[in-house]
Order: structure tokens, then C-alpha cells, then sequence
């Protein structure tokens, strides 16, 4: 147990999404419940859940809608703290075929977080605030 917030990064992630390799799967359920047993916050950041979201569908091959239903459930039902921006845009319908992206959304998100435009390439990011598409 850790006192105190910590966060987790891709690998431990991976591994409570996944369930495998099954003794490393185990210590990192161990680890989430001491955590919250104690009362102490186990953070997912924006940038694990963007890695996770391409693992899942690169090394493990799953479909883009199925990687975001266990990224949505794992924010919502494994104890773990996401930000409320990605816990956000992983509950909007149709997040799947949306564009921009789950992804692009993030970044769009953090970016207006700090006040900022954001500046792309991406031509389906015009439709949202504060965008510059070159």
C-alpha cells in the first residue's frame, strides 16, 4: 500500500483491463483494494487511458467500440479516479464512429482546460470550439 494519491501508469492499467498475465493481473487488484480499502485515491490519467485505448485495439485486437465500453466501465466501476473530461467523453453515445475522435477529444479538451486554441491538421476538428484546422 502507498499513503497517500498515487497514479497508476499503462502497465498496471493494461493489466486490470485486460486480466493478464494472470499473476501480475492479481497483484494489481490486490494493490486497487488495499488502496481503497485505506481510503486513498488510485488516479488513471488521460494519457494512460489514451495508450490503453491503442492497446487494446493494436496488441489485443479489439474493436475500436468494445476498447471504449471497457476504457468507460473501468473509469466507472473499478474504483479507480479519471478525470471528468475522459469520464465524459467516454459516456458519449457513439463514441466509437465519432470524429474527431476519443482521442482528439482529449487533447481538444486539455487544451481548452488551459485556455488554449488548438491548432490541427485534422479537418473533423473544425466543429469544435476554439480550433484552428490549417
Amino acid at each position: 500500500m502507498i499513503t497517500g494519491p498515487c497514479s497508476l501508469d499503462t502497465s498496471v492499467a493494461m493489466r486490470l483491463l485486460v486480466g493478464a498475465p494472470e499473476s501480475q493481473y492479481q497483484r494489481a487488484l490486490l494493490f486497487l483494494a488495499e488502496q481503497r480499502s485505506a481510503n486513498e485515491a488510485v488516479h488513471v490519467s488521460d494519457q494512460v487511458l489514451a495508450e490503453a485505448y491503442f492497446a487494446l485495439q493494436s496488441f489485443y485486437k479489439i474493436p475500436k467500440a468494445d476498447a471504449l465500453e471497457i476504457l468507460l466501465q473501468f473509469t466507472r466501476g473499478s474504483g479507480v479516479v479519471a478525470t471528468p473530461l475522459a469520464i465524459e467523453i467516454l459516456g458519449r453515445p457513439k463514441l466509437a464512429t465519432a470524429k474527431p475522435g476519443f482521442v482528439d477529444l482529449l487533447i481538444h479538451g486539455e487544451s481548452q482546460a488551459r485556455g488554449h486554441s488548438l491548432v490541427t491538421f485534422e479537418k473533423a476538428a473544425k466543429k469544435l470550439p476554439a480550433t484552428v484546422v490549417l
